[in-house]
């Protein structure tokens, strides 16, 4: 069972195994790329380990994975960064033993700054039960598309709604798209040819795809902002493969708040912004 915690950027996964708590985006060290350009902030981490401390007590898991980004530098780490997380993460393992972290992009290097008992797993994610988790900006792996839910971060989803007085508002939100089997399928063996078989060959073990629908998780780090869904990407693309191709049913989506709030489908939302 899914259960999006209201309020939060989180979910909690029930049912069969531990109870687990599902959180994205810590992106520790944020405000390391401010002071490079002259604008001091003081580091928000303690706030946010309070955050996460709170959700844990209202929760009660016996699990928690962070499904990526769990620092901000990408290929590097800064130096507060070598100060911070280590901080983060001693500080929330008195509340919480079993920590689990699933690969993102913005997470080179971060072995040295755990505790040696977080496991880190693989960026195309892990299945717990019939539900697949990733961060999102790679492919998810075979056996995740035989999930028949997919959960995935990474885009930090917002929408931005106007009126006719030029107020804007920007806010979090959850994505609940419809998943094309058949296309997943078809990518999965095109993707499968090009890299790993010889020119014109058969694909061993084709992938027999059930994911049927797809999660999108908003950013836990809530100093940070996001892409809005409804706005007109003037080119831009997603960054996310999965959701730049054909297999997901973005115009069609689900979006609702924080809340719990249904705001209507993507298509809908995009004539409410300006």
């Amino acid at each position: 069972m899914l259960t999006p915690i209201k309020d939060y950027p989180a979910i909690v996964i029930s049912g069969h195994g531990p109870r687990t708590l599902i959180i994205s985006d810590l992106h520790i060290g944020w405000e390391i790329g401010l002071s490079k350009k002259g604008i001091h902030v003081p580091s928000q981490m303690p706030r946010l380990r309070r955050r996460l401390i709170r959700l844990i007590s209202k929760t009660s898991p016996n699990r928690l994975i962070v499904l990526g980004d769990v620092k901000h530098t990408i290929a590097k780490t800064e130096l507060g960064e070598w100060r911070d997380v280590p901080q983060f993460f001693s500080g929330l393992m008195k509340e919480i033993r079993d920590i689990q972290i699933v690969r993102g992009n913005h997470d080179g290097n971060l072995e040295p700054l755990l505790p040696s008992t977080i496991h880190i797993h693989p960026a195309p994610g892990i299945a717990l039960g019939d539900l697949g988790v990733f961060h999102g900006h790679t492919w998810p792996s075979k056996k995740l598309l035989e999930c028949k839910t997919l959960l995935m971060a990474h885009v930090h989803p917002t929408v931005a709604l106007s009126d006719t007085f030029g107020y804007r508002m920007v806010a979090p939100v959850w994505i609940k798209a419809r998943l094309r089997s058949r296309e997943l399928a078809r990518i999965y063996e095109e993707r499968q040819t090009k890299t790993r078989t010889p020119r014109g060959a058969s694909v061993e073990n084709p992938v027999r795809p059930r994911a049927k629908q797809l999660f999108v998780m908003p950013c836990f780090n809530h100093f940070l902002g996001g892409r809005p869904i409804n706005k007109p990407s003037k080119g831009r693309k997603y960054i996310s493969p999965l959701l730049r191709s054909k297999a997901v049913d973005l115009d069609q989506a689900d979006v609702s708040l924080l809340d719990g709030s249904f705001l209507g489908k993507t298509e809908q939302l995009k004539t409410l912004t300006r």
